[in-house]
């Protein structure tokens, strides 16, 4: 996950939300209240909830937050982030330590953890195959030249 998320209060005009993702490097801002997350925004709820409907950059971002905000506990398994990705459809999730949110987990972030394992399975066969070079299979008395 990414680490700390960033985050704004409920009445922040939706031009500093963008300023904020673009100094962040980050496609999404989580909005708080007291420390409590209300919603999130995501640079596509920018493009067609704020742009497309013609609201200014004056505007705060609760207009075009998404609420109630779909997450995963900061103790929940790698699993729980999985079923939850693919029952919700969303693309980012904020992680929750208990009303606090101490992270963002991405789709890119699961991709990288599917391609980690992946990698960590076939390492040891990917290994096995370069100690043995390629060739016929034994026994194969055909003749491979011209």
């Amino acid at each position: 996950m990414s680490s700390p998320a960033v985050s704004v209060p409920t009445r922040t005009p939706l031009g500093q939300v963008a300023r904020e993702m673009a100094e962040y490097g980050v496609g999404s801002v989580m909005v708080t209240e007291g420390g409590t997350l209300r919603g999130i925004v995501t640079d596509r709820d920018l493009a067609v909830r704020a742009l497309a409907r013609g609201l200014g950059e004056d505007e705060p971002v609760d207009t075009v937050m998404t609420s109630p905000v779909i997450t995963v506990g900061v103790t929940d398994d790698i699993h729980e982030a999985y079923r939850v990705f693919r029952r919700s459809g969303v693309r980012r999730l904020p992680v929750l330590d208990g009303h606090r949110v101490v992270g963002v987990l991405t789709v890119d972030d699961m991709l990288i953890d599917v391609f980690q394992r992946l990698a960590d399975m076939l390492g040891p066969v990917a290994w096995s195959i370069l100690e043995e070079p390629p060739g016929p299979p034994a026994g194969d008395t055909r003749s491979h030249g011209t």
